[in-house]
């Protein structure tokens, strides 16, 4: 198999590590992007030329343009563009702040759209590439303390889904990945958490312990390093797949509640019609 080039977001840990560290481990080369590049200095040192390791934070438009356009003249070509960097904010809705949620869309919607803007006159000259766009379960259903990260996920398969069509003709594909649940850092550190407000301490509470009776295997973040190259090597790909063994029956009951509500709502919409 012909040998690919990477362009990855969020290098230095979680998905955006392993992805591309298994990418490299078969040859292909891979632009890993992280806020401290010295989180990268160990794949430099293991692979050498296959990494152009970039400082980027997705949030500057002009950085992203300036760092697909080094990646693009330094190895000649781009194959696949992952659209990994991101985070959870956690917090009711009536809870977030101004800055909680304008950041939460500026890196999770804003920071995938750029690069995908950046990457998108490359892949056309050259008619191919794929874009992957790390999206969530959360970007299908939505849940409870995670609504503007539920938000920036459901903006991102909006435009995703735009762009699948687009684009298309130029033999661009482009691949939602709705993880579940993995043992990444997502809910750790790397999250971030509004000022809870009195008024939800029950629900927060009811939150907690129940999370603390989850029995839900959590996935393992090198095997879906295999299902990504799966993934990229397809001759014909996905635009949506989900990443785990949960997230299929949470959207089939949400969609099965959805299509209930609507049909048994169709009157109302003929009405609506005039």
């Amino acid at each position: 198999m012909a040998e690919k080039i990477w362009f990855i977001t969020g290098a230095s840990r979680g998905f955006g590590r392993e992805w591309a560290i298994a990418a490299l481990e078969r040859g292909d080369k891979v632009a890993a992007t992280a806020r401290d590049t010295a989180t990268l200095d160990d794949l430099v040192a293991k692979y050498g030329d296959a990494v152009l390791a970039l400082q980027l934070d997705v949030t500057d438009r002009a950085a992203d343009f300036a760092a697909v356009e080094q990646a693009h003249t330094h190895f000649g070509r781009l194959d696949v563009v992952v659209n990994n960097a991101g985070y959870g904010q956690f917090g009711f809705i009536e809870e977030l702040t101004e800055a909680d949620a304008r950041d939460q869309i500026e890196t999770n919607v804003f920071g995938a759209l750029w690069v995908t803007q950046a990457a998108l006159p490359f892949l056309r000259a050259q008619r191919s590439g794929h874009i992957l766009q790390v999206s969530s379960i959360g970007g299908i259903s939505a849940f409870a303390n995670v609504g503007i990260y539920n938000a920036s996920k459901w903006a991102l398969e909006g435009f995703s889904q735009s762009l699948a069509e687009e684009v298309a003709g130029f033999g661009i594909h482009v691949t939602l990945i709705e993880p579940g649940g993995f043992a990444t850092d997502w809910a750790g550190s790397s999250a971030r958490r509004a000022e809870p407000l009195a008024a939800y301490a029950d629900a927060h509470a009811a939150a907690a312990e129940a999370r603390s009776k989850r029995t839900t295997r959590f996935g393992d973040p090198k095997a879906s390093a295999d299902a990504v190259l799966t993934i990229v090597d397809a001759e014909q790909p996905p635009l949506r797949v989900f990443f785990g063994e949960v997230p299929l029956g949470i959207a089939e009951a949400d969609y099965a509640q959805r299509l209930a509500t609507w049909r048994e709502w169709q009157p109302v919409a003929i009405q609506a019609q005039g």
